[in-house]
C-alpha cells in the first residue's frame, strides 16, 4: 500500500501512513416534528450553530430571542422565559432552506477540476416547543430541534475535491426543561439529548486514480442550557442563556475504495465538540406600536481547533484552526392594528477562520442576516406567522497552496418559514 503522510485537510493515523392528557398530545405532536428535522441540513451560524428555526424570532434574525417570552418557541430559545406564559402552549414550525453556493477556482488553483457546481443541498427545517404551567410560578417544557448541521456536494471533479466532495452532518435534540419566578427574576434550566449523522465526510485522495476517502458515522451525545431573565417592567426586560459544550463521537467507518489505495474498510471514531456559548437579548416595548430587540453572543468556536479522528490502530487530528466568534442582532416589531405583527431585523456573525486556513468541507466566512416576518392573530387560542430570511455568507475566500485557490461567487441562503402557536 502506498503511504501518505496527508490527504487534503486529512491526516491519516500511522496504520494508514501510508396536566397529563394535555402533556401527552403537546409531546406526541412534537415527536413528529423531530421525524422530520432529523432529515434536515440547515445552515450555519458563526461556527456550526444554527439559528434558522422557523419561529417567530427568525423574523428578526433572532434578535432578542432570549428575552421575548411571547409563545411556546420560548422553551427552545430561554426555558426562563417560560415563566412569562401561562396554561399550557404548543408551537410548530415548517421551513425550507433554499442555498445558492457555487465556487469560483482561481486560475492558478493547484489541481485542475471544475466549480463544483451547486454545491449547496435544498433542505426542510422543523422545530416545535411546548409549554406547560403547573402553577403560576413554575413551567414545564419540551422542544424539539437542531443545534448544528451542515450539507454539501460539490461532485467528484471539481478543483477542489482533494479536500472535500461531500459533507452531510445532521442533528436532532430533544430538551425537557423547568422554569421558576420569583418576583422579577426567572430562572430556567434543560437537559439535552441529541442525536448525530455524520453521512459521510468525503474527499479525493491526491493519488494515482485519486481514491475515495469516506468517513461516516453517529452518535448520541449530551449537553445543557440554563437561562434567567430579569424583567424591570411589563414592557421591559432583559434574557441571558448559557449552552454548553455537545460531544458527539461519530462511531463508523473509514473506507478508501479505487486507485491504489483501494479496499480499505475500518472502523473510525470522528470527534466533534460543539462548544459553549454565551447569549443575552434585550426586550422594550416603545408604545403601543413598536418594541426594539437586540441581542450579543459569544461562541466558543476556538475550541474546535482540530478534530481528533481514532481507527483501530492509531489516531490523529482534522486541523479547523477556527477561532471564537460573536454576533450582534437588532430587530424590530411594529404593530399597525391589533391582530397583525410586522418584524424585521439584522444580524452579524463574525468570522472564525482566515483564507490561509478555510477548507472546503468548512467554508465558513463572516455572515450577515437580513429578516422580515409577520404574526396574525386568528383567535383567542391560534396565532400563525411566517418569515423570509436572506443570510449572505460570505466569499470564503481559500488560499491552500497545496490543494485549492479561489473563493465563493455565489455564498448565500433563503430561508421561508410559517408557524403556529395554540393555546388550551
Amino acid at each position: 500500500m502506498q503511504r501518505i503522510r496527508q490527504i487534503g485537510w486529512l491526516r491519516l493515523p500511522k496504520v494508514f501512513h501510508p396536566p397529563f392528557s394535555k402533556v401527552l398530545r403537546g409531546l406526541c405532536l412534537l415527536g413528529l416534528c423531530g421525524l422530520f428535522s432529523m432529515m434536515a441540513k440547515p445552515c450555519r451560524a458563526g461556527g456550526l450553530y444554527i439559528t434558522e428555526f422557523g419561529t417567530p424570532s427568525t423574523g428578526v434574525a433572532n434578535a432578542g430571542a432570549v428575552a421575548v417570552g411571547k409563545d411556546a418557541s420560548t422553551a427552545w430559545h430561554n426555558p426562563a422565559s417560560m415563566t412569562r406564559l401561562s396554561g399550557t402552549q404548543i408551537m410548530g414550525a415548517a421551513g425550507l432552506l433554499i442555498p445558492n453556493v457555487k465556487f469560483d477556482p482561481d486560475s492558478d488553483t493547484p489541481v485542475p477540476g471544475g466549480d463544483g457546481g451547486q454545491a449547496g443541498i435544498l433542505a426542510p427545517v422543523l422545530n416545535g416547543s411546548f409549554v406547560h404551567s403547573l402553577t403560576d410560578k413554575l413551567k414545564f417544557g419540551f422542544a424539539l430541534g437542531s443545534l448544528a448541521g451542515a450539507g454539501l456536494d460539490y461532485g467528484g471533479s471539481w478543483a477542489g475535491r482533494n479536500q472535500a466532495t461531500k459533507v452531510q452532518l445532521t442533528t436532532v435534540t430533544g430538551m425537557p426543561s423547568l422554569a421558576f419566578k420569583h418576583h422579577w427574576l426567572s430562572i430556567g434550566g434543560g437537559f439535552q439529548v441529541s442525536y448525530g449523522s455524520l453521512n459521510p465526510m468525503a474527499l479525493k485522495a491526491p493519488t494515482p486514480a485519486e481514491p475515495t476517502i469516506k468517513i461516516d458515522g453517529n452518535d448520541w451525545a449530551f449537553g445543557y442550557t440554563v437561562g434567567a431573565l430579569v424583567e424591570f417592567s411589563d414592557t421591559s426586560r432583559l434574557g441571558v442563556k448559557y449552552q454548553s459544550k455537545t460531544k458527539f463521537e461519530f462511531d463508523g467507518d473509514l473506507k478508501i475504495s479505487g486507485g491504489a489505495l483501494g479496499g480499505v474498510d475500518v472502523g473510525s471514531t470522528l470527534e466533534m465538540k460543539f462548544p459553549q456559548f454565551v447569549e443575552v437579548g434585550f426586550y422594550h416595548e416603545l408604545n403601543d406600536r413598536f418594541a426594539l430587540l437586540a441581542t450579543v453572543d459569544w461562541e466558543d468556536w476556538s475550541a474546535f481547533k482540530n478534530i481528533p479522528l481514532s481507527v483501530e490502530r492509531g489516531s490523529s487530528s482534522l486541523p479547523t484552526h477556527f477561532d471564537d466568534t460573536y454576533k450582534l442582532a437588532g430587530g424590530i416589531h411594529y404593530r399597525p392594528s391589533k391582530p397583525w405583527l410586522l418584524m424585521t431585523g439584522i444580524a452579524y456573525d463574525s468570522n472564525p477562520v482566515d483564507a490561509k486556513n478555510r477548507q472546503a468541507s468548512l467554508p465558513v466566512d463572516r455572515q450577515l442576516r437580513y429578516a422580515v416576518g409577520t404574526r396574525y392573530q386568528w383567535s383567542e387560542r391560534l396565532s400563525i406567522g411566517g418569515n423570509f430570511e436572506y443570510i449572505d455568507l460570505g466569499k470564503a475566500k481559500i488560499n491552500d497552496d497545496t490543494f485549492l485557490k479561489g473563493d465563493f461567487k455565489r455564498n448565500e441562503l433563503f430561508f421561508v418559514s410559517l408557524n403556529a402557536d395554540w393555546k388550551f
